[in-house]
């Protein structure tokens, strides 16, 4: 099985006319995902030709929805623009809504995640590289021919650290890897994948990987401790990171001792989770796990 996107999952692609909307519309077909559509107020009533699909583009994601039956919207739209977006699809009730935007305003990020509190929509992102099922279907930026299915589940703040680890264990294979980016406010957390790992039968380990900055990994650990009953292995980004300077991500950045590599590398290791000190350590150590399973 899978986590929030399957082979069935309808897709449509809000800015699917801009260059990276249609650029990655390209490879997410080629990825076989079930692309139904696009929006773009502009351009409604339109279509466009992608891979030798042709696909309708529509005003709303609403009208999107009623038109396809689209479950899952995936946004390549500029940063000034994300907010309302979003608000968009959340009040259309798509289930899956993954926003690849990065430079998103961090007061538009936080009015976003306080307008999804009740909804029936999941965000994952901004700033993210988007959601894959091996096979199945991508909603997103990462590319699909680096791993196929199998029995890791991965679950990452980095968008190419996600492909590194992929690529490490591609003669395993993944359930699903998730990318949830790295802002300091994003939809769906380390936590909210863990459990759905932990909840999917197929999954049989779970890659964690984090990066300095903020608490996420931390409340990670105490979830695992009291949650998670399947093998887990960690790696934090940033062990060489100076203080007090942000680093890459807009949420990485470390003040005291709060938020250090090291710090969540020993809040890990104190729940029994194995911690790489490099990305190939780390899938060395799952390697290890998996051949032992």
């Amino acid at each position: 099985m899978t986590i929030y996107l399957n082979k069935d999952s309808k897709i449509i692609v809000q800015g699917i006319t801009g260059g990276m909307g249609s650029k990655h519309t390209n490879l997410m077909l080629q990825a076989g995902s079930n692309i139904v559509g696009g929006v773009n107020a502009r351009k409604a009533g339109t279509t466009v030709e992608l891979n030798g699909t042709e696909l309708p583009v529509f005003g709303t994601v609403k009208e999107a929805m009623e038109a396809t039956g689209a479950d899952v919207s995936v946004a390549f739209v500029p940063p000034a623009f994300t907010k309302d977006a979003c608000l968009e699809a959340i009040d259309a009730e798509i289930p899956l809504l993954v926003v690849i935007t990065e430079g998103v305003p961090v007061q538009d990020s936080a009015e976003v995640f306080a307008y999804l509190d009740g909804k029936k929509t999941r965000m994952i992102g901004p700033n993210c590289p988007g959601i894959i099922s091996p096979e199945e279907s991508l909603a997103g930026i990462t590319p699909h021919t680096i791993a196929g299915k199998g029995p890791v589940g991965l679950v990452s703040k980095s968008g190419t650290l996600t492909y590194q680890m992929m690529y490490e264990l591609r003669d395993f294979g993944f359930s699903t890897a998730i990318g949830i980016g790295g802002d300091p406010i994003i939809g769906t957390t380390h936590i909210d994948a863990l459990e759905a790992f932990e909840n999917d039968p197929e999954t049989k380990a779970i890659v964690m990987i984090g990066e300095i900055g903020g608490d996420a990994e931390e409340r990670a650990a105490a979830y695992i401790k009291d949650h998670v009953t399947k093998p887990v292995v960690g790696y934090v980004a940033g062990f060489t990171a100076p203080e007090g300077k942000t680093m890459g991500h807009a949420g990485a950045i470390v003040s005291g001792s709060s938020g250090t590599a090291q710090a969540k590398k020993e809040a890990l290791e104190a729940v029994g989770v194995k911690v790489g000190k490099t990305p190939s350590e780390t899938a060395a150590l799952m390697r290890e796990i998996l051949q032992s399973l």
